[in-house]
């Protein structure tokens, strides 16, 4: 066996030439190893003696070395990479999603290219077609809403072999009571197959929003929906809100918030919502919590008390909703157990376990003082 060379881990990462890079045999005889034993500690450390396995370590700080990620993949024909594609990232609803599939997909070695599509559909297509081009051993996407050609590269995806994972949302419920069962956002869906699918069925959290409304006496409500035209999920929340209040012989309004800064906008649409200081209806489900703290801001500047005269609630249960004055009613989605759920899906499937349809997740109304009366 190679004597170990002294190391310095002072020393910096040696220079090299031509293409630059420590080579896998440099690093075995910095550390008195075969270059076997050190391709061993890369792919499986635990497989390798805690006393080996630390001269390795070191010598891997003091070379500096990367391992080749392409030519791993050449060998073995599969990658380590997950490609997942959201709405926004921006937006922490979905950072806690990627939370969870980082945190799925860590142990068990695979690293996430991330890509974000601004809500739109075309960018979504691009992103998919160049995400695909990493050759990843997965690929998640967010909603069951595609274009004809991103729909068509996802079913080519999984033909090939990938798996693709749709996140967030289920299909409609197949019949909601009333005569909005359906609103034209949902004329657009494209039959799916082969997508395992996991998320929750956002019409029926509209009606369950709509459902505590109700309960709470009201009977003039108003549902200010999302101003992106390709937010499908608060579209779907709207259809099923709009659905239940019907269903039960009350009066709903239906109000697009206009696009921009979502707080600003919120205040905007409870300005809508008033006549001089008198609010058009008792209750308003807001699309998301954003849009309904602007109008809790807005409310207070106006001097309408919530929920005496207007009582509000949000989605999406934002750490700041139940810090306001009065807190935010609101409804807590699974985020993180959304990406957590994902990725051990997907490590099934790379291990050739039984595929899955569909998981449903289950969310959580949080009922506070926006809609509750004081006693």
């Amino acid at each position: 066996m190679n004597k170990p060379r002294q190391l310095d881990s002072d020393a910096p990462p040696r220079q090299r030439r031509g293409h630059g890079r420590v080579t896998l045999e440099e690093v075995a005889q910095q550390a008195g190893v075969t270059s076997i034993t050190v391709s061993r500690y890369l792919r499986e450390p635990q497989r390798v003696a805690p006393v080996t396995a630390e001269r390795i370590q070191a010598a891997l700080q003091a070379t500096g070395y990367l391992p080749n990620k392409q030519a791993g993949q050449l060998a073995s024909g599969r990658s380590r990479i997950v490609a997942a594609i959201i709405p926004s990232i921006a937006n922490s609803i979905f950072a806690e999603t990627v939370q969870g599939l980082s945190d799925g997909l860590q142990p068990a070695g695979y690293e996430l290219l991330l890509a974000s599509t601004g809500y739109s559909m075309e960018r979504e297509e691009e992103q998919i077609r160049a995400l695909l081009g990493w050759f990843p051993s997965g690929l998640i996407v967010t909603g069951r809403h595609h274009s004809p050609a991103a729909l068509a590269l996802l079913r080519a995806a999984v033909a090939a072999g990938t798996p693709v994972v749709e996140v967030w949302d289920l299909p409609p419920l197949a019949a909601l009571p009333g005569p909005a069962q359906r609103d034209s956002a949902q004329s657009d869906i494209i039959p799916q197959a082969n997508f395992t699918q996991v998320g929750f069925n956002h019409e029926r959290v509209g009606r369950a929003m709509a459902e505590h409304l109700l309960a709470l006496g009201h009977r003039q409500l108003a549902y200010i929906d999302s101003g992106v035209a390709e937010d499908y999920r608060a579209h779907e929340r709207g259809a099923g809100f709009q659905a239940a209040v019907r269903a039960a012989g009350a009066a709903v309004r239906h109000v697009t918030a206009p696009k921009g800064e979502a707080i600003a906008m919120g205040r905007l649409a409870l300005a809508g919502l008033l006549d001089g200081k008198r609010p058009l209806v008792s209750a308003a489900a807001f699309a998301n919590d954003h849009l309904a703290c602007g109008a809790l801001l807005e409310a207070e500047a106006r001097r309408v008390a919530v929920p005496e005269k207007l009582a509000l609630m949000g989605f999406g249960d934002f750490p700041i909703s139940a810090q306001l004055n009065p807190s935010l009613t609101t409804v807590s989605p699974p985020r993180y157990q959304i990406g957590r759920e994902a990725a051990g899906l997907l490590l099934a499937s790379f291990d050739g376990g039984e595929s899955v349809a569909q998981r449903e997740l289950p969310w959580e109304l949080q009922v506070r003082q926006s809609t509750t009366r004081k006693r």
